[in-house]
């Protein structure tokens, strides 16, 4: 697995976890690989005791370590994103997201709420140390529609930016890997009087 989406509603049916899947969809299409993890189906319990030795917990924070990158989403609440996402994210190491990718999913209400993303959960990415926090999508209640007999309907505009958001992903993705490929390189040093130079 080299992407995690990590669905932080408190409801499994929610905008931001269906606006999730379509991105693992996106993800999906050019070739990439995740996992999925929502904090819903972690136990009430540990989660909200922040009980680390819980087998459900542990499996949670490495599906988390083992990632490359991370599409996190979340409703927003009170211009705060959700509460079981902030618990899980309460459980990961002060480093919990160091050298990975985020990218940040959001629905609201309405459009008075973007903000929460650059204001609540971006400082927090930061915090646990994500090496690149991608621009983040957000969406209205409005422009994410389920609907049971037509399925999933997104605004064009919200469309557009989930192509866009998942092609920054994914070129960010490969960039990292060249690099990391290029830093295991293992380079010989030549002794300073072996070195030829034609001028």
């Amino acid at each position: 697995m080299s992407i995690l989406l990590l669905a932080g509603s408190p409801s499994l049916t929610s905008r931001s976890t269906r606006l999730l899947h379509h991105v693992g969809d996106r993800l999906a299409s050019l070739g990439h690989r995740y996992g999925k993890l929502h904090v819903l189906d972690l136990p009430a319990r540990a989660l909200l005791q922040a009980d680390f030795a819980d087998a459900d917990i542990q499996l949670a924070q490495r599906q988390v370590r083992d990632a490359e990158a991370v599409v996190v989403s979340t409703p927003v609440y009170k211009a705060a994103y959700s509460g079981v996402l902030k618990a899980f994210l309460d459980l990961l190491p002060q480093d919990g997201l160091a050298g990975k990718l985020v990218l940040p999913l959001a629905t609201g209400g309405s459009q008075s709420h973007m903000l929460a993303l650059d204001y609540a959960l971006r400082p927090v990415l930061s915090a646990l140390g994500a090496k690149h926090v991608l621009p983040s999508i957000y969406a209205t209640e409005a422009q994410i529609v389920w609907d049971a007999e037509k399925g999933l309907a997104i605004d064009a505009a919200i469309v557009q930016r989930v192509a866009e958001g998942v092609e920054h992903l994914s070129a960010n993705l490969q960039a990292l890997r060249r690099a990391d490929d290029f830093s295991s390189i293992d380079f010989t040093p030549i002794p300073f009087a072996q070195v030829r130079c034609s001028v």
